[in-house]
């Protein structure tokens, strides 16, 4: 059973110091306000977390690494036909956002996921400046994004719309998905293998729901249609669950995210803007200023190729929002951080390099 789940070998030895403890593992598959739901070795069973784990995640919350999400792996103790949490081993990847409201806190959507799909549909509601976000937060995690264009059977042009999304996929796979015509479909179920977690993010009414009972065979979860005076769908996922297809791998719907607030995601930005970073690098060698900014400073290599058209001025724009609003929260939660932000430009260079290297091929100069 946990095998089925996504158990390993590494997993298997990490856990070996809480075997001793006398607990076993398990996975959430299942998490809702106050309670969770888990899979051991022995099948599913419900589960919460002891007092002393309260405590310690309490400690934690803030920063999103206390209480279990879906797709953790945790140790437990079996007792009176539930499972106490005592621990959540440590997550090989994990997609977070800042909680919504006037929180600063950090949100962990999920856990453990290998692809990330990003769902959005092909209808009034696409957004590509929306796309951007989902693809830093993905690259930061540390799965491997695909973006999945739904409903493409009620859209009469598609092309042009795939084409544009394709221009700001920064090589991650876009396909374009139609349950109703089967569109897709095969395509990606050969991304998702045996044994591999994947995750369906994206905002209400873009048919995650909809593509999981697709995929599983029979209808997992609730759907409901989109309003037609705006395209834009209302909440049926209340919940987050890990679900195992038929063919073994998982897939781990959400409830959808209109708003989806960066949180600490440098590294994510500039993997997602890999080409604009590496482009503006190559401009600014030829700015008048070695420290220009690249906003009205004369003699700016960036602002003339923006207004030649050589750089595109929607995806800079996009990337410099992106920019002010990590600086912001940095700078709000530490002002000495201020005089850093020079110094992350070292690392987003350094990402866009490594990325064209990759897909150039050749030496990383």
């Amino acid at each position: 059973m946990l095998i089925s789940y996504g158990w390993s070998d590494t997993l298997q030895r990490d856990f070996e110091p809480f075997a001793a403890e006398g607990l076993v593992p398990a996975r959430v598959i299942v998490q809702q306000r106050g309670s969770w739901r888990l899979v051991t070795a022995a099948g599913e069973i419900e589960g919460r977390i002891s007092g002393r784990f309260a405590n310690t995640a309490a400690m934690f919350a803030k920063t999103g690494g206390g209480y279990p999400v879906t797709g953790d792996w945790v140790a437990a103790e079996l007792k009176g036909g539930a499972a106490i949490i005592e621990h959540v081993l440590t997550r090989s990847t994990a997609f977070t956002r800042r909680a919504a409201g006037t929180a600063r806190d950090m949100q962990v959507v999920a856990a453990n996921v290998d692809t990330a799909l990003l769902a959005a549909s092909l209808n009034a509601d696409l957004n590509l400046r929306r796309l951007e976000r989902y693809l830093a937060t993905a690259y930061e995690s540390g799965a491997d994004p695909v973006i999945l264009l739904t409903k493409a059977d009620v859209c009469e042009d598609p092309e042009p719309l795939i084409a544009e999304v394709r221009a700001i996929a920064g090589g991650a796979p876009v396909l374009a998905m139609s349950v109703r015509t089967g569109q897709g479909l095969a395509e990606l179920a050969a991304l998702l293998a045996p044994g591999k977690t994947a995750v369906l993010l994206g905002s209400s009414g873009v048919g995650k729901s909809t593509l999981v009972n697709a995929l599983a065979g029979v209808e997992k979860m609730a759907t409901k249609e989109v309003r037609e005076d705006d395209a834009r769908g209302r909440h049926t996922t209340t919940h987050r669950e890990l679900i195992l297809l038929p063919s073994g791998a998982l897939i781990l719907d959400t409830p959808g995210m209109r708003e989806l607030a960066l949180w600490d995601a440098e590294e994510g930005v500039a993997a997602a803007f890999a080409e604009t970073t590496a482009e503006i690098e190559r401009l600014a060698e030829s700015c008048k200023f070695r420290d220009c900014a690249h906003e009205k400073e004369p003699g700016c290599a960036v602002q003339a190729a923006l207004a030649d058209g050589t750089l595109d001025g929607e995806r800079w724009r996009s990337f410099q929002k992106l920019q002010r609003e990590l600086a912001h929260e940095v700078r709000k939660e530490d002002p000495v951080a201020r005089q850093a932000q020079r110094k992350l430009w070292i690392g987003r260079h350094k990402a866009a390099r490594t990325w064209m290297k990759a897909k150039r091929g050749g030496p990383d100069d």
